[in-house]
């Protein structure tokens, strides 16, 4: 051993390593203590209030996994239907726009940003849709956004220029879809834990079987009843329905500590989340185009009015029987495996399906076996920020998600139906969306790299096992939050690098 000792040559690289790994060590015996600590801290206070007095520093109660939660996850799931649903019937009435031409001197451009200003106009009002939640509550805001969509439907029916279709069917009725959306949509993740994903997929699967029923509805509708009336029939609907779901909802805000912030600039500093946003960017830019533009694919392709409806119907029944199953094998895989893994197959789906249907019966098939997948993100987007994020923070950290996907929602459709126009083929524009779901796969699939070091990270400071630990909150400390997250980026880089993207 002298030796040795007498035989050392300094090695700065060798002595950085060894300065790191001890700094390491001092950061794991620091969250260990603080970790301690805290339990300490918490067995006194316990022991000195007694069991009448709890401690008021322990996290929120668990949710109760399912009870009343299966009613606001119904109610949530019919207000998609009677929003994101009715809005995706939309591409019925762009196909009856185009064909008859409704408006005169009306572009097809002008048609298609119609559809899109309606979602733009949703997701742009979310900072003001959680204010309101936050200062005159849930079930207030939602009542706003029944009255705003009620009118707008109303109101289209007497429209008689292309701006006025603006007015309505865009702004207005995007501005109530949003005020119902907002509120509604972090609902159901606060009722469950073990079956969140599987709820979420069920209230996400509303907007899907809405698309279905309106697509059909208004289609028959307007063949038999006209324009107008296909309007105002739909308001009507929408108004009672969207009432009756606002009365039954129950939001668990006060009990988890919501925090209801309309921003939280910070979440840009965090990598884990600029690739969330990533995956919401990319994904709007494919599926947008989907649900605007497969009607008028079929017209396209020579097929009828009638069938060009189907195919819209079909592709909604497809999102409302995938999603559940999308939720439900997200509990069992995990999250952000399975809405990286659906997403990948939506890409493949487009290119080897969508570009090769050049018939009713091949067009219905993709429509169906796309439908299911093409629209994950809806899906999978709450539970995966919860993840990412934490409960707390989702409000603020989805507000930022909706604000970012604005242009690709509002552009998306425009910019594929100008592909079309200029080329006079529809290839451009499905080759886009194909890759567009590849990015959006790809942002998934680093982000998987930082989840699997976060909990692996944890994991090692806690002494428990990683199966143990709850993906969502843990009750650790912040120091070992801190570390676990910032063990997870360097993780994710460094698998890039290997990778060679970076």
């Amino acid at each position: 051993m002298a030796e040795k000792r007498d035989s050392y040559v300094p090695d700065p690289v060798r002595d950085s390593d060894r300065r790191s790994q001890d700094t390491s060590a001092t950061e794991d015996v620091d969250a260990i203590t603080s970790i301690h600590q805290d339990e300490d801290r918490r067995s006194n206070r316990e022991k000195e209030n007694g069991d009448m007095f709890p401690s008021q520093n322990e996290g929120p109660p668990p949710p109760p996994n399912g009870g009343y939660g299966w009613v606001c996850t119904a109610c949530v799931a019919t207000i998609n239907a009677h929003t994101w649903g009715l809005n995706s019937s939309y591409g019925v009435f762009l196909a009856h726009y185009l064909t008859n031409d409704t408006f005169p001197g009306a572009s097809s451009l002008d048609y298609a940003f119609v559809g899109s200003l309606s979602i733009s106009c949703a997701l742009l009002i979310s900072p003001v849709a959680t204010l309101l939640v936050r200062e005159i509550g849930t079930k207030p805001t939602l009542l706003l956004g029944v009255v705003l969509e009620t009118a707008s439907l109303i109101c289209a029916s007497f429209a008689y220029s292309i701006w006025h279709l603006f007015l309505t069917q865009g702004i207005l009725f995007g501005l109530g879809m949003g005020f119902l959306f907002v509120p509604s949509v972090g609902i159901v993740p606060q009722w469950f834990t073990t079956r969140r994903s599987l709820a979420n997929g069920f209230s996400a699967a509303g907007s899907g079987l809405g698309g279905l029923l309106y697509s059909l509805a208004s289609g028959a509708i307007i063949e038999n009843m006209g324009l107008k009336w296909a309007y105002r029939i739909l308001g009507i609907l929408v108004f009672v329905v969207n009432i009756i779901c606002t009365l039954l909802l129950k939001d668990r805000n006060k009990i988890i500590g919501s925090r209801q912030a309309p921003f939280d600039i910070q979440l840009f500093k965090r990598a884990e989340y600029i690739l969330l946003l990533g995956y919401g960017w990319f994904s709007m830019l494919g599926y947008v185009v989907l649900i605007f533009s497969l009607a008028n694919y079929a017209n396209f392709i020579g097929l009828g009015a009638s069938e060009a409806a189907m195919v819209s119907a079909i592709f909604n029944l497809g999102q409302a029987v995938g999603r559940p199953f999308i939720g439900y094998f997200s509990d069992r895989s995990g999250r952000i495996n399975m809405g990286c893994a659906t997403t990948f197959m939506a890409a493949v789906l487009v290119f080897a399906l969508w570009i090769n249907a050049k018939s009713y019966g091949v067009l219905l098939f993709f429509t169906i076996v796309g439908g299911a997948l093409a629209g994950t993100f809806w899906a999978t987007v709450a539970p995966i920020t919860a993840e990412v994020v934490g409960l707390a923070d989702v409000p603020a950290a989805l507000n930022l998600m909706w604000l970012v996907i604005v242009l690709p929602c509002t552009f998306s459709e425009p910019m594929a139906l100008e592909i079309v126009a200029g080329t006079g083929k529809y290839i451009g524009a499905q080759v886009f969306v194909g890759f567009m779901y590849v990015a959006a796969g790809l942002c998934l699939f680093v982000l998987r790299g930082w989840k699997i070091a976060e909990i692996a990270e944890i994991a090692r400071v806690t002494n428990q096992d990683p199966e143990d630990i709850d993906r969502v909150r843990t009750q650790n400390s912040e120091a070992v939050s801190i570390k676990s997250k910032r063990a997870g980026r360097k993780r994710m880089l460094a698998d890039c690098y290997k990778s060679g993207w970076i």
